[in-house]
């Protein structure tokens, strides 16, 4: 037999243990017309617009729940109330031609209030399952943080797998599928519990609404003070969507910026600070993510600067900081910014 060298160690990118680079020239081999990503940014901007008239002075806001809703990924709101963590989410169900639902979480909700189920039928004397809330393109969890983890978990199945089995039957959810879930801070408000960790990792992008500048402010109060306003009218049908999703899912991911994005969330396991890092599923959200980012700025690859821009949105909600970093105020968000400059880029530069 002919010998074989052992394997080389795996390289230090400035003071980080990264993986070996992926052995494939690139992630994605299919391609997509200019045509096809002229449309898609076209409708990318029809869809902010839309909900810009009622989410104002927040566009890259409305900008990373779109990437959400166009990754096929979901989406996770927190902040304080008042902020329009609802009005975004119930807004980008207005803005397409689906149907959407929402789920008000209590701590009195069951399982089966979400995801449905089985009612016997006497005219037939068979059970027969009817779905819940979840059966719809667009669902909204309002407040998720306050349902017990029982019920929580009820969502699981459904945020990964996009189906629901009940009594050994599984049930496909429709396509478009995302949730766009809101929650309270946990630290500011009785009542709540933490997302377990399972969960969490399942949103593709976690973000928080903040408070609008005085000028934003002084115009939703103008607006308001006639009263709530009325529904947005859509500006895109499902299909529309779909074919959205199926455009950005084939942006060209070459191979050095995943062996970028795979270093940035391997480092992120490295890192003395956190307890818990990234797993897998956070690389190919971040990659996922950063391919429909490409496509709403006009192009039909991926370079650093998506996945740069997308880490601390896409990544932080996965990592449990160490009690002693806590201590000393490190946050998840303050590792991705610290492993952003710690990690190298390819070639050298960003884009």
């Amino acid at each position: 037999m002919p010998e074989t060298s052992p394997p080389s160690p795996p390289r230090v990118i400035s003071g980080v243990a990264a993986p070996p680079p992926p052995v494939a020239s690139a992630a994605n081999t299919s391609t997509v017309s200019e045509r096809d990503i002229a449309r898609f940014r076209e409708g990318f901007g029809r869809l902010a617009g839309n909900i810009g008239q009622r989410i104002q002075g927040k566009s890259d806001q409305i900008s990373y729940a779109l990437i959400a809703l166009l990754s096929e990924g979901h989406l996770l709101l927190e902040d304080v109330p008042g902020v329009g963590k609802t009005s975004l989410a119930r807004s980008i169900a207005e803005s397409i031609a689906g149907s959407w639902s929402r789920i008000q979480f209590t701590p009195d909700l069951l399982p089966s209030d979400v995801t449905g189920t089985s009612v016997y039928r006497q005219s037939t004397g068979e059970f027969e399952f009817r779905g819940g809330p979840v059966f719809a393109n667009v669902v909204i969890g309002d407040e998720i943080n306050r349902a017990s983890p029982k019920t929580q978990s009820a969502m699981l199945e459904v945020m990964e797998e996009r189906q629901v089995t009940a009594d050994g039957v599984t049930h496909r959810v429709p396509r478009p599928f995302v949730v766009v879930a809101t929650q309270n801070p946990v630290e500011s408000d009785s009542g709540t519990y933490n997302l377990p960790e399972a969960q969490l990792d399942r949103f593709l992008l976690k973000m928080a609404m903040g408070y609008p500048d005085p000028a934003a402010e002084a115009s939703i109060v103008v607006k308001r003070h006639g009263g709530v306003p009325g529904p947005l009218s859509p500006v895109l049908s499902r299909d529309d969507v779909t074919a959205m999703i199926d455009v950005s899912s084939r942006v060209r991911t070459d191979a050095q910026v995943v062996h970028y994005a795979v270093s940035l969330v391997h480092a992120t396991r490295e890192t003395s600070d956190v307890r818990l890092g990234a797993s897998p599923r956070g690389s190919i959200g971040l990659l996922r993510a950063a391919q429909t980012l490409a496509a709403a700025e006009g192009r039909a690859y991926v370079i650093a600067d998506d996945v740069k821009r997308l880490a601390v949105p896409v990544l932080a909600h996965r990592l449990i900081v160490s009690p002693d970093a806590q201590l000393r105020g490190i946050t998840a968000e303050r590792v991705i910014t610290d492993l952003l400059s710690r990690v190298s880029v390819p070639g050298g530069r960003s884009s």
